[in-house]
């Protein structure tokens, strides 16, 4: 799981870098977690991508696109070669996920804060249907600063939807700055708390931690979770770490060519 994540790393940035567009450090940031939902906790057929009984998953921090995309193609829900055309205007991979034209992709996502309504309802749907898939949802910390997010908080825990784990990639680093500064989040342990969710708090870039709390997770049949994932912006690259500018910048070639060694060098 760890080469995994280091080998999305590298895709996301070789697609970043072919488009001059994209959103590296959050990408970055996330490689371990969606690694371990693709490649190890989801129970998900890629050659059957709307298979009803499949878990979903919703990138609600859906700029870090190029990391799902990256993750899709190495599970097989599509050629790899379709990352190189990556923002071309005939290519399905759009800059942010669309459920009407990627395979793999559970839910259209980039308007910030949508992500835990959003799952509420899927878990809902499963109830209404007596289906007993899972629904886990990526959110951005900064994201967290929308009100919209408690909003889908309260529905959650208000019908109990147990089926339902999200996951904060918090690396405490936004668009223009860091969280903390910009919009404190903190007490998030006691927040989500208080909103009837349970909590875990792990290193995001440990995957058995990250496999334990997903496990944990589906323990509890009637709360939804809340992961509270402790990471670095831009994970791996030494230039990119905690910088917020690496927020929404595409690296040149010869930045590409460093950042891929480095991350090569932890494999």
């Amino acid at each position: 799981l760890e080469r995994i994540a280091n080998q999305l790393r590298i895709d996301s940035l070789e697609m970043i870098c072919h488009r001059q567009a994209g959103h590296p450090g959050g990408s970055l940031s996330a490689a371990e977690i969606v690694a371990t939902l693709f490649f190890h906790t989801m129970n998900i057929n890629p050659a059957n991508p709307e298979w009803e009984d499949r878990d979903r998953f919703i990138l609600s921090k859906g700029h870090a696109s190029a990391l799902l995309y990256a993750a899709l193609a190495r599970k097989g829900y599509f050629s790899l070669s379709d990352l190189e055309r990556w923002g071309d205007l005939d290519c399905h991979l759009q800059g942010h996920p669309d459920i009407l034209k990627t395979p793999g992709v559970d839910m259209t996502s980039g308007i910030l804060g949508h992500g835990i309504a959003l799952g509420a309802g899927l878990c809902l749907a499963a109830r209404a249907k007596n289906k007993s898939y899972r629904v886990y949802t990526l959110l951005g910390d900064g994201e967290c600063q929308a009100g919209i997010i408690w909003e889908g908080a309260m529905l959650a825990s208000k019908y109990r939807l147990g089926n339902l784990t999200a996951i904060m990639d918090y690396n405490d680093v936004q668009l223009d700055g860091f969280v903390h500064d910009i919009m404190p989040m903190e007490p998030l342990l006691q927040k989500w708390t208080a909103f009837k969710w349970h909590v875990i708090e792990i290193n995001g870039h440990q995957v058995e931690e990250i496999i334990q709390a997903l496990e944990a997770s589906k323990a509890f049949h009637d709360q939804p979770t809340m992961i509270i994932a402790h990471t670095v912006k831009g994970k791996g690259v030494s230039f990119m770490e905690n910088k917020s500018e690496w927020h929404g910048k595409a690296p040149t070639p010869q930045q590409l060519e460093q950042a891929k060694a480095e991350i090569g060098r932890r494999t």
